[in-house]
């Protein structure tokens, strides 16, 4: 199992911080987290340079943002709210020049290309260098996941537990039996499909347990919440008062 880190305030010297004290890949938060695309290109400049490996999740799978990123050089992705295998195909055809898919192609102009270096990006490298992760946090894209995991092209899906547990009427009550017995369905079909899984630590499961149920990616804490928890204990130890507001799990 990869353990990775959130990255949803897109500062490279936080980023590069936490790469040089072991958190190897950083998931930038595109749907959450603050800044555009070129805060992003930033802040995965610093954790490359540092050594770590970056993970993208975009705000959204459309066309326009797919091509934008990776021509930016975005090579691992989540894409989130993927309720479909219609929606599934489109997605993973934006991620693949003609006649694979259907990217926009400006490849010797990009730095996906290394500017243009990689004199085979575009027939060869730009597909083979993709990590790409379908995000499943809904209850239609549960019903729907026996279609979505046969899309040629999909290297994991990563479950949402949190909004998953939303979409089923139990918003941050990701213990709730019904919301576990989705997580099960999950997983029991993914299994069946030799489908990796990825995930967010929480919904009744520390590290232990998810590597045990075989997710290869755990994104288990962010830089937010870590701050966050160190300013409270901080603050504790020197007042001798307890925090006000409990964490709750990302």
């Amino acid at each position: 199992m990869i353990p990775a880190c959130w990255i949803e305030l897109i500062n490279p010297d936080v980023a590069e911080i936490l790469v040089r004290h072991g958190w190897d890949v950083m998931v930038i938060d595109g749907e959450h987290g603050r800044g555009e695309l070129e805060d992003w290109v930033a802040c995965a400049r610093a954790i490359e340079a540092a050594g770590g490996e970056v993970v993208l999740r975009l705000p959204d799978g459309s066309d326009t943002l797919i091509k934008r990123a990776l021509d930016r050089g975005f090579r691992s992705f989540i894409v989130p709210m993927v309720n479909t295998r219609t929606q599934a195909e489109h997605i993973i055809s934006a991620f693949r020049y003609p006649p694979r898919g259907h990217r926009g192609y400006a490849a010797p102009i990009v730095r996906g290309s290394d500017w243009g270096a990689r004199p085979e990006y575009a027939r060869d490298q730009a597909h083979d260098e993709l990590v790409l992760m379908l995000q499943c946090e809904h209850v239609e894209a549960v019903r729907n996941l026996e279609e979505i995991v046969t899309v040629p092209g999909i290297d994991a899906i990563f479950i949402g537990p949190n909004d998953l547990a939303a979409s089923a009427g139990h918003l941050e009550r990701m213990e709730h039996l019904e919301v576990q017995a989705l997580l099960a369905r999950i997983e029991e079909i993914a299994a069946r499909h030799d489908m990796p899984l990825a995930t967010v630590r929480g919904a009744g499961r520390d590290w232990a347990d998810l590597e045990r149920l075989g997710y290869r990616l755990v994104a288990g804490i962010n830089e937010v919440s870590l701050l966050i928890e160190g300013a409270r204990r901080a603050h504790d130890e020197l007042t001798g008062q307890s925090p006000k507001v409990a964490l709750r799990s990302y």
